[in-house]
């Protein structure tokens, strides 16, 4: 039995770390068969695009050294006990290749929390690479539907919705 929890003890902290490499690589790299690093939640095909959504709490953030530059992103993370970050990274699902022009929203629908939120998502620089990001409030215990809306000058509006589940206590 003790073998079992020893193996059990060792195996968590090594998931975390594989779970925290792929959230990485969704933003950080261009994705040569999205499929294949990242689990069908962490992005969506839509349009000619290919859409990662990562969703943080913004105690990550407010965690940062002051001379971090995350520590002022977006103007601060602002108080309050469900405030996350949402980072959006977008690729052009022919080529790969991360676009860097366009406007990002995400709306924010609650099963049990209303109204519903928009909110525009920053152009950002993380890794060298640029994301969109913004910070949002999620109650706790509720099934959201996060919708990204992506506007490249010329193009048509590409949308991208991904189910969350946010079970926070």
């Amino acid at each position: 039995m003790d073998a079992i929890r020893k193996t059990t003890a060792s195996a968590v902290p090594r998931r975390r770390a594989l779970l925290g490499a792929a959230i990485g690589l969704a933003f950080t790299s261009v994705p040569h068969d999205a499929g294949a690093v990242h689990s069908e939640g962490a992005f969506r095909r839509a349009g000619n695009l290919v859409v990662y959504l990562g969703v943080v709490p913004a105690a990550v953030v407010r965690g940062h050294p002051p001379e971090h530059t995350g520590k002022s992103m977006h103007g601060g993370a602002p108080e309050g006990r469900y405030v996350h970050h949402l980072l959006v990274a977008v690729f052009e699902e022919a080529t790969g290749a991360r676009v860097t022009d366009a406007a990002v929203t995400a709306t924010i629908h609650g099963r049990r929390h209303s109204p519903e939120t928009r909110i525009a998502l920053e152009p950002m620089t993380l890794d060298g690479a640029t994301v969109y990001g913004g910070f949002a409030t999620l109650p706790p215990r509720d099934y959201y539907r996060l919708e990204v809306e992506v506007r490249r000058p010329g193009a048509a509006p590409v949308r991208a919705i991904f189910p969350h589940r946010h079970f926070q206590p």
